[in-house]
């Protein structure tokens, strides 16, 4: 691998994706990662600054003529995720939002929330993009939606607020699964390179089964920078699923399909997998 380029791996800088990241250890001076938000990686793999990568479920399917899935990854959940809130001033139910802020850090739960907003509850808010700061977000609109460690700070703060959990309301709305976030490879660098990215995927698959067998490193992480009651970080991380399991593709896929009908996609998506001696 000397005489190729570096690799590098994207890895979501957001609690909700330590389990598969913490403690990740990759032999070879030819790998580096790097962690950003979810919206910077799906640029930065869309645009190949990336081979690997964390990323919005959404950005893969735009993508997804580009890249493979890395099979038995990804951050979903059945029911509640606890990270992704939309807050409003009112019951959405009773005082509809006539403006919604969203915040401009992912592209997943962006239209997630469109997709509630029209099917579930019939309703054509307008939208602004704005940096993920809940107060100034609440100044210039209805509703803010927050995702990741600063959603998780304004729940435990923001209790003048009505609160809603988008996976638990999706999970209301359709019976599934969501699939929020995915690890993906672009298909030139698996072409290019199938061991080393076999490699990469089998690393990420042992070092995602050890965290979640074991919680205590990644609680006590987040105890130590984020805050918050041991109980609490223990339920978060066992709440979530990194598996890419069948209800977490089933979900997956019925996103796309709302997606696509609601004209957030410009085209159906076929999920593909990586396989290192066949890629389908």
């Amino acid at each position: 691998m000397a005489d190729r380029q570096k690799i590098s791996i994207g890895q979501i800088d957001y609690a909700n994706a330590w389990p598969i990241f913490h403690g990740l250890r990759l032999d070879g001076d030819y790998m580096e990662s790097v962690a950003r938000v979810p919206s910077e990686l799906n640029r930065m793999l869309a645009a190949g600054e990336l081979q690997v990568s964390a990323m919005s479920s959404y950005a893969y399917a735009v993508n997804s003529d580009k890249l493979l899935l890395l099979p038995g990854l990804s951050v979903g959940s059945v029911g509640r995720v606890n990270s992704l809130f939309f807050f409003s001033k009112k019951p959405v139910d009773t005082d509809p939002p006539e403006r919604i802020a969203l915040t401009s850090t992912s592209a997943t739960t962006v239209n997630l929330l469109k997709i509630l907003m029209e099917s579930y509850y019939g309703l054509h808010p307008e939208y602004i993009s704005m940096e993920p700061s809940l107060d100034r977000m609440l100044e210039q609109a209805d509703g803010a939606l927050l995702i990741g460690d600063p959603a998780i700070h304004a729940f435990w703060t923001r209790k003048d607020l009505h609160c809603i959990d988008l996976g638990e309301l999706w999970h209301r709305f359709t019976g599934r699964g969501m699939t929020y976030a995915v690890v993906a490879v672009r298909r030139d660098a698996a072409e290019a390179w199938p061991d080393a990215i076999g490699y990469i995927h089998r690393a990420l698959l042992d070092n995602m089964a050890g965290n979640v067998s074991n919680l205590d490193p990644v609680v006590a992480r987040a105890c130590r920078e984020h805050g918050g009651e041991e109980s609490f970080w223990r339920s978060y991380f066992g709440g979530l699923q990194y598996d890419l399991n069948p209800r977490l593709l089933e979900g997956l896929e019925l996103y796309c399909r709302y997606a696509k009908e609601l004209g957030l996609l410009e085209r159906d998506t076929e999920l593909a997998f990586f396989r290192k001696d066949k890629n389908l």
